[in-house]
């Protein structure tokens, strides 16, 4: 049949496109087999129905859809930066083609691969979709980026999960080791992180593969921090729950000491340490642990105590020996003398090692027979060798006293004729109380000087102002108290009795100059010739000019009371000027004015005397009385 056609079949797009797509020999095959068609010939038809074109026409477009929605489900779904498995197509040494099922190949460098030189076309990888298509239409993957971001997700799930991972020690940096884990994460592991026990080099460890935990990640700055001292913290603990389970009380285990400190020994019983405490060493008291045992030393220890869930326990050695008390002399008693060396001072007294774990102790009561308080330092040292009397001895309760004094004869079963009374001795001050002085004649021989006793004329308010702790004084018994033990001593009676002098020197109505030495509320304390000291009240410090005398001014006194008993003399300065007052009044008195005034003192005296007599002198009184009354009258 020949073709009525004029022109070229019109062939549209969708139908090239998908020509295209099925035909074997591509696009270019077909315009070159299109192109040798004859169109010279060909005519159009008359009754050509074009309408039918148009529905043919539509009809493939339906189809070419079809084919295409078809053709796009054969490819894989994935989705931008994301990591997926591939095949790898073929390699080269510049370049890997992988096929991820998608339209077309993606490449990536062979650089990329080089890490593993057994990869080979056909084996699969992981890729990292960065771009479905760049600029060139070229799909883009990275198989680096892939495994990084694996590697990530692994160091992640490894920290949640607390697993163990395997590393490569790559280098050593400041404070530690560079570790490479899930091949391409570098992670830092700290110096103390390496082990249990302190690591001096860590160059020992470079090139080494280890087995790790992942104790830290910071995700901002994608750092990873391991441990290998972790893993070895938890085979420890695993391993001492163990061998704690299996412990008892009273059981005895063979150790080896691993460390000494000054409250104590540790004891590595095979994988788990135990403690003995400074005081479980010995019976007797150590000071260094290190005079008991020495490192790696191989010791059997009993178990004391222990906690599952502290890991603790608490060992002894001395509970292996039987205790010292149980060994002491059984005719050991009271009043035997013993010998030890001293152990320790406190300030109530020492404790004395008898035998090794039996201990006495000397309290400082029972270092000397002196009564004034000291403490045990002034007599004895840690280190001494000393000896002792048993005072009390408790075998049930392991307690006993000892006494030094004991080894000494009591001076006071002698005291008597020693220090007789009214004896003169040189004493040295111990003590100030604010009723005396506390002084020591000898050893455990104390006396007090009151402090009335210790001057005839000076007022003394506290003893300090009379000596120094310290200081010698001269001393003279008073009294002497051998059942209580008590002296009473005197200063002052060391000489004579100055009263007895001043009662001559300072009558009543004599005068002296003195000086007013302080003032008080109530009046003065002048300052007499001899040192003597008066009191003037306070109304009798008025001067003339009506003031009152000031401290330290030097005036007359006039003595109007004086009492030897009470060691008191009261003195007026205004007094003087009181009867220089009433001289001139006399003077300028008639004497009748003078009779009569005598009169009246002599009716006022019978007056004061009638109130003191008896019935007896009452009549002879009023006779007496009656005649100086008619005398005044002029009768």
């Amino acid at each position: 049949m020949q073709s009525t056609l004029s022109s070229p079949i019109p062939i549209n797009g969708m139908f090239h496109s998908v020509l295209c797509m099925f035909h074997p020999v591509g696009w270019e095959a077909t315009e070159q087999k299109i192109s040798h068609m004859d169109y010279k010939n060909v005519q159009p038809l008359a009754d050509f129905d074009w309408d039918a074109i148009d529905d043919k026409k539509e009809t493939s477009n339906e189809q070419s859809q079809k084919l295409a929605e078809q053709y796009e489900q054969t490819f894989n779904a994935f989705t931008e930066q994301e990591v997926i498995e591939g095949t790898i197509v073929s390699i080269t040494d510049r370049e890997a083609v992988v096929n991820i099922g998608f339209k077309s190949d993606g490449v990536i460098p062979a650089s990329e691969l080089r890490y593993n030189p057994d990869f080979k076309a056909g084996d699969k990888i992981e890729v990292y979709v960065e771009s479905q298509e760049d600029a060139n239409g070229q799909l883009l993957l990275s198989h680096k980026k892939a495994r990084i971001l694996k590697s990530w997700e692994r160091v992640n799930q490894a920290y949640e999960n607390q697993e163990i991972i395997t590393g490569y020690v790559k280098s050593r940096t400041k404070g530690g080791l560079i570790v490479t884990v899930f091949d391409n994460i570098e992670a830092f592991l700290p110096g103390s992180q390496i082990d249990v026990k302190p690591i001096r080099d860590y160059d020992v460890f470079v090139d080494k593969t280890m087995e790790f935990k992942v104790v830290k990640i910071n995700h901002e700055y994608k750092n990873v921090v391991v441990s290998h001292k972790a893993l070895i913290e938890d085979e420890i603990e695993a391993q001492k729950a163990e061998i704690i389970s299996h412990l008892e009380k009273g059981q005895v285990l063979e150790g080896t000491v691993k460390n000494i400190t000054p409250y104590g020994v540790f004891i590595d019983l095979g994988g788990v340490d135990g403690l003995v405490h400074i005081t479980d060493l010995s019976w007797g008291r150590v000071s260094d642990p290190k005079d008991i045992v020495e490192l790696d030393q191989k010791i059997n220890v009993v178990i004391l105590d222990f906690d599952e869930a502290k890991h603790r326990i608490a060992l002894g050695l001395k509970q292996l020996t039987p205790h010292p008390w149980d060994a002491l002399d059984p005719n050991l008693k009271e009043g035997d003398h013993v010998k030890g060396k001293v152990v320790v001072i406190a300030d109530y007294g020492a404790f004395v090692e008898v035998v090794p774990g039996v201990e006495g102790l000397i309290h400082v009561s029972e270092m000397s027979w002196s009564q004034h308080l000291r403490s045990a330092q002034d007599f004895l040292k840690v280190g001494q060798e000393v000896e002792a009397v048993v005072l009390s001895l408790d075998r049930e309760q392991r307690k006993m006293s000892l006494g030094l004094k004991q080894l000494m004869p009591d001076p006071w079963l002698t005291i008597a004729e020693k220090y007789p009374v009214g004896s003169k001795h040189t004493a040295t001050v111990r003590n100030f109380t604010n009723f005396g002085i506390f002084v020591e004649l000898e050893e455990g021989v104390d006396g007090l000087i009151h402090i009335s006793d210790l001057s005839w004329s000076k007022k003394i308010k506290h003893p300090a102002e009379f000596t120094k702790i310290g200081d010698s004084i001269e001393v003279v018994v008073l009294e002497v108290d051998a059942e209580n033990r008590r002296l009473s001593l005197g200063h002052k009676q060391l000489e004579e009795n100055p009263w007895d002098v001043y009662e001559s020197l300072f009558t009543v109505g004599s005068v002296h100059q003195g000086t007013v030495a302080s003032i008080s509320d109530k009046g003065a304390t002048i300052t007499l010739p001899y040192g003597v000291e008066g009191f003037a009240p306070m109304r009798h410090l008025e001067k003339e000019d009506k003031t009152k005398a000031r401290q330290g001014e030097t005036l007359d006194f006039k003595v109007i009371e004086f009492s030897k008993e009470n060691k008191k003399i009261i003195v007026s300065h205004t007094r003087i000027l009181h009867d220089a007052i009433e001289g001139e009044r006399a003077k300028n008195e008639t004497d009748e004015a003078k009779k009569d005034r005598a009169t009246k003192k002599t009716v006022k005296k019978i007056n004061e005397t009638l109130e003191k007599t008896t019935l007896g002198d009452l009549s002879v009184l009023a006779n007496l009385k009656e005649e100086i009354e008619k005398e005044q009258k002029g009768e």
